[in-house]
């Protein structure tokens, strides 16, 4: 059983923390944080439609409201492979599981106290409650997470282009990566680290969690000797042959209250128990700090999904199709899906520059810190594709591309480029400069013909990129090479 608790993560109230400090301290650094006394000062519509007036999950609300919507539910007490057995049911379904035996019930009573439950304990997952109903506003973005590449991009693009990859009902191939869990007390979530070593930001609308983590620089201590296995339920008598360094693991804790937000960084393994009734708002998300983190992921798996197949190589037409279409399928993007994203975040960096540059002049008190971010971005952009580059990823690649100008005029990138904009203008405090952005086009947002000159039409792979990154920068002489 797991027995070393070092103690628990930091707890700060939201208003003792600006977004630099949140940046410097907990996101750059790679640090869980626990954001307190957020909800008492931000009146979101999911505090008070989702909870009764004794704090407790509104199931009713839910079951009249959104009865009819399609949700992943697992049974907490059932594993399947390295998760647990999930089945798809309707929302109203899911309730009606929850009060099936109302005497034996998991679900609180109107006193708050809770009775054990013969049933197996459901918990509804991964809901993607924004995309299924865009007009319902639950809830705002926490400033501190707004800089969210991944459900930015996905607001606006298929993160699978490739017809023989992408499928409309395929969850991995989901349309955001924000989602809504509802469960009873009991229900419960095994070890693991969350996809694309993602950051992740998780909200109790009501109830309370137990949180369990374990620093990346540890995370070998739960995996068998071939670094296959993960222990499943770290409560477990976890075999010490099979799991040799796991007794060594030392673990953090956090009791997660209501209205509060944990702030779970990359590669953090963690385990979260439901002590009541909860509901909780979910985000992955990543950016530039923890760009490298998903390139990291995505080469791993792709040298154990190609070591899979190796004994086929020979009598394969397209080996290295078929292991990219793996990686797609087990991880949820490619390579050539990965560097389209990159490849679209660095031309939409380059405008947003290019179009304060072109507003302001020479870099100025006020556009100062926006342009230090965006020259960031390209910089952590530069180095995953160097990182790439090294790895010969793409290399030769001449059969799938990103056309500059064709994205340049695609109106889903001018939407991308807003959004990317009111983000940092937002978190950077300059929305006095909102007005002059919305209504530029985006011909005065940036020089077309500029931006095509830093490289050729297209981009095949990752020297492309660095290339075109370099020539843009140097093109800016307002800046040094230290942000690269």
């Amino acid at each position: 059983m797991m027995n070393i608790i070092k103690g628990e993560i930091e707890k700060v109230n939201w208003k003792d923390l600006s977004y630099t400090e949140f940046v410097e301290r907990f996101m750059h650094k790679n640090q869980p944080l626990l954001l307190a006394g957020f909800f008492e000062h931000h009146n979101w519509g999911a505090s008070l439609d989702w909870v009764t007036p004794l704090g407790h999950p509104n199931f009713q609300f839910f079951s009249s409201n959104f009865g009819d919507s399609k949700v992943q539910v697992a049974d907490c007490d059932t594993r399947e492979f390295t998760d647990q057995k999930r089945e798809e049911m309707l929302v109203s379904d899911f309730i009606g599981r929850c009060f099936q035996d109302v005497e034996g019930s998991a679900v609180q009573s109107s006193n708050g106290n809770s009775s054990s439950n013969s049933h197996s304990v459901p918990y509804l997952k991964d809901w993607h409650f924004v995309k299924e109903y865009p007009e319902y506003v639950a809830y705002k973005t926490p400033m501190y997470f707004c800089d969210d590449w991944l459900n930015m991009y996905l607001d606006n693009f298929r993160m699978h282009t490739d017809s023989d990859t992408y499928q409309g009902n395929n969850e991995i191939c989901c349309s955001d990566y924000r989602f809504v869990y509802m469960g009873v007390k009991g229900s419960w979530t095994p070890l693991h680290a969350d996809v694309f070593r993602s950051y992740s930001w998780s909200a109790n609308v009501c109830g309370k969690k137990r949180w369990l983590f374990l620093d990346p620089s540890q995370h070998h201590l739960v995996f068998d000797r071939n670094m296959k296995n993960c222990v499943y339920n770290i409560f477990d008598e976890v075999s010490d042959s099979k799991f040799p360094g796991f007794k060594k693991a030392i673990w953090l804790e956090c009791i997660q209250e209501a209205g509060e937000i944990i702030f779970v960084p990359s590669g953090w393994y963690h385990q979260v128990h439901n002590l009541e009734d909860t509901i909780s708002i979910n985000h992955n998300w990543f950016n530039a700090y923890n760009l490298s983190w998903v390139w990291n992921l995505l080469l791993k798996d792709y040298n154990e999904a190609k070591e899979y197949i190796e004994d086929i190589k020979d009598v394969c037409e397209d080996f290295e199709g078929l292991c990219q279409r793996n990686l797609a399928a087990n991880t949820g993007m490619n390579f050539y899906d990965f560097f389209t994203f990159i490849s679209c975040f660095t031309l939409a960096n380059m405008v947003l520059l290019c179009y304060i540059n072109g507003t302001h002049g020479n870099i100025t008190q006020i556009s100062s810190t926006i342009s230090q971010h965006l020259l960031m971005n390209l910089g952590s952009i530069r180095k995953v594709a160097s990182e790439m580059k090294d790895k010969h990823a793409l290399n030769g690649n001449r059969d799938r591309a990103v056309d500059i100008m064709k994205t340049l005029e695609d109106p889903r990138f001018r939407k991308l480029c807003m959004d990317i904009g009111r983000t940092y203008l937002m978190i950077h405090e300059q929305s006095h400069l909102s007005f002059h952005f919305e209504r530029a086009s985006l011909i005065e947002i940036a020089d077309l013909t500029v931006l095509k000159a830093y490289t050729s039409s297209q981009f095949y792979t990752p020297e492309d990129l660095i290339e075109f990154i370099d020539n843009a920068v140097a093109e800016h002489g307002n800046f040094t090479s230290t942000h690269l």
